[in-house]
């Protein structure tokens, strides 16, 4: 090639050039931070094929200060996208000594996004949006028209990703909120607050929040937990990977109950696209297996707890009159159902005055409720006793008595748990029994309508129990 040929290529090489450089811009050197794993997630689907998304070392919210690494990735970002000064003040810092283009969002002052105000102040945003997944959905939206603002030579490729990726977490919004809307009747207790978003969106019933996330449970709350698991009120506890529990053994135990450990921020998971829908199901069926829920869609923990509440199967107790009642003579009316045992110092007799003001309070609406006091001490509760003893309160109760096993396996089945608390002379005669106070309410078919608690007024209860008549 001659010399003159060469020169003449010059040109349009020059110009071949000035047209690549955008795309080439758009190519080489752009780069994305995210600080927390679920929003990561997200902008890891939307970036597929996209060198340069960096997630910091920590999980948000919180985090430690960061190493010369993470911060020398947020000075040169292109974009950080963070959860804001409030919940991660380390990082602010670092921001202000960023490059003058770099552009920085911050997820809680989004006004696509639905933000709640943190139950443990409301002062402040709860941080854990993602757990309901049309936030996930609206962020994905935003994500993609950023990433296409800043990168636009790869706009038809952010758009692509998103419409291959967005299908997946509306099919999860979609079993959530058709499948498991049912969860609506319950769970327990639950250790730390991460589960706002989750329970506004589908319908879940947290039953106790004893701390804020980074918070410490105080003791008091945490015994007035066990008095009620105790109780009977609540057979699941849920902690979160993320958060320490140190006091947790100290509610429960002793107590038999069930326990899962949810993962919120994703601590546990491979950071990537799959770990949002990896997150959502892991966490719905933590949530399921502790409320022992294995629901079929549209069914919820109350569907369960109909289903396995009701007396389940066939008994024969003795009335403190001495005749039988079976299982089938629960049926026709409302039944109101309290265990417990006459040498109760205080709480038993406490529980039936309740009972008895309540069903007064009713007027004629009560002779729909069959109330019943069933001894969980049947060695000493003999059919003379349990006469004289029920004689004190409502005159329609009935008193019921048994043999042991057959009390033991009607307690069971409502989940009434009971422990024999000897006499410090070690006398056999002078026990007390420590055993859950609540009383349960079945419907004139024999499933289980409501569990109410020890402490519950005779006004409340009169009004719980008028709501549930038709």
């Amino acid at each position: 090639m001659t010399l003159v040929s060469r020169r003449g290529l010059l040109p349009l090489l020059f110009v071949f050039l000035l047209i690549q450089a955008p795309w080439s811009q758009a190519f080489e050197g752009f780069r994305v931070v995210a600080t927390a794993k679920p929003v990561h997630s997200l902008l890891a689907g939307l970036m597929q094929g996209v060198e340069g998304l960096y997630l910091l070392r920590h999980s948000a919210p919180g985090g430690q200060p960061l190493n010369e690494k993470d911060r020398k990735q947020v000075e040169n970002a292109d974009l950080v996208v963070w959860m804001g000064p409030d919940l991660e003040p380390y990082l602010g810092g670092v921001l202000q000594a960023r490059r003058s283009e770099t552009r920085v969002l911050n997820l809680l002052e989004m006004p696509a996004l639905k933000i709640l105000p943190a139950r443990w102040d409301e002062n402040r945003p709860d941080p854990f949006f993602w757990m309901d997944t049309r936030n996930a959905i609206l962020l994905l939206d935003e994500l993609t028209r950023i990433l296409m603002d800043i990168d636009p030579g790869r706009a038809h490729l952010y758009l692509r990703n998103r419409k291959a990726f967005i299908p997946g977490i509306q099919q999860i919004d979609r079993e959530l909120e058709y499948g498991y809307r049912g969860l609506k009747g319950g769970i327990g207790v639950l250790y730390h607050d991460v589960l706002q978003y989750f329970e506004q969106a589908y319908a879940l019933n947290t039953g106790e929040i004893l701390s804020a996330p980074e918070g410490k449970a105080v003791t008091g709350t945490l015994l007035s937990a066990r008095a009620r698991i105790r109780d009977g009120e609540f057979d699941c506890v849920l902690t979160d990977i993320s958060y320490p529990a140190p006091l947790l053994p100290l509610m429960i135990r002793g107590l038999g109950v069930d326990t899962g450990e949810l993962d919120v921020l994703g601590s546990r998971m491979e950071a990537g696209p799959d770990l949002y829908v990896q997150l959502m199901k892991y966490n719905t069926q933590v949530i399921l297996d502790c409320a022992k829920a294995g629901l079929p869609p549209g069914k919820s923990t109350n569907d369960v707890a109909k289903a396995t509440d009701p007396l389940g199967g066939r008994f024969i107790l003795t009335d403190h009159r001495g005749g039988l009642v079976r299982d089938a003579d629960f049926l026709g009316r409302y039944s109101l159902i309290y265990f417990g045992y006459t040498n109760c110092p205080d709480i038993c007799p406490n529980s039936l005055q309740v009972m008895s003001l309540a069903l007064r309070m009713l007027g004629e609406k009560a002779d729909r409720i069959q109330p019943y006091f069933i001894t969980i001490d049947p060695e000493r509760d003999k059919v003379d006793v349990m006469q004289d003893y029920v004689g004190y309160f409502d005159l329609n109760l009935i008193g019921l008595t048994g043999s042991r096993a057959m009390i033991d396996r009607v307690a069971s089945q409502y989940r009434i748990r009971y422990e024999k608390v000897m006499d410090p002379e070690n006398d056999p005669e002078t026990y007390l029994v420590d055993h859950s106070a609540g009383m349960v309410f079945l419907g004139p078919d024999g499933r289980f309508i409501s569990r109410f608690a020890y402490g519950i007024t005779p006004k409340q209860l009169a009004e719980k129990l008028n709501d549930a008549l038709p």
